[in-house]
């Protein structure tokens, strides 16, 4: 019997990618108002976003691990979460292309059978094509970058305008399966305990 993983998230990657790895997570959207959270540093903002939409979910459960993820994008010292509307996606990309961003995302894991938690954060270098203004719009007219932290869609059109990453692939999308199995192991699980 496996043991079941609660994904604090309302991100269709991050489940996706954990469909694609054998799990089935539970999903359970923590709503978490992540305006509440200022901090000095990106790697502290995301494991303490992480971390807090875990725990809104975890008393809502007696047994299980719950996994609450959060990522941004840093380009030229400017952090960028979801774009707001067409227009910011629009500038937002402007002055992406031709940049190197770091993609920043954190993990917090709950087990709830222990009361133990780990956060961790992976980071992953995105080289960005230089694109034309007429693809930036018509990129953005698809609304795929309104959905995601930093503006793109790695595993959609977004992974387009991408001319390489350095480090993990999947931590881009949303969630870093290497980390993610290293937490289950630091924890005392076999990735296999959740298929």
């Amino acid at each position: 019997m496996s043991i079941p993983l609660i994904l604090a998230s309302a991100s269709p990657a991050r489940k996706k990618l954990l469909q694609m790895v054998g799990i089935d997570p539970i999903v359970r959207v923590s709503n978490f108002d992540e305006s509440t959270i200022n901090a000095d540093d990106t790697l502290h903002l995301v494991q303490t976003l992480a971390q807090c939409k875990a725990q809104t979910i975890a008393p809502k459960f007696d047994t299980g691990l719950i996994l609450g993820c959060d990522s941004v994008l840093e380009v030229a010292g400017e952090v960028y979460g979801k774009p707001k509307d067409k227009s910011e996606a629009i500038e937002r990309w402007q002055k992406m292309r031709g940049q190197v961003g770091t993609l920043y995302t954190g993990h917090a894991l709950i087990d709830r059978v222990n009361n133990q938690t780990l956060t961790r954060c992976g980071i992953t270098k995105v080289h960005f094509a230089n694109i034309s203004d007429e693809t930036i719009i018509a990129y953005v007219d698809t609304e795929e970058p309104l959905k995601c932290a930093g503006c793109f869609a790695l595993e959609g059109k977004g992974g387009l305008f991408v001319e390489r990453l350095e480090g993990c692939h999947s931590n881009v999308i949303g969630l870093s399966l290497p980390l993610f199995r290293q937490m289950l192991t630091d924890f005392g699980y076999q990735i296999t305990d959740f298929w």
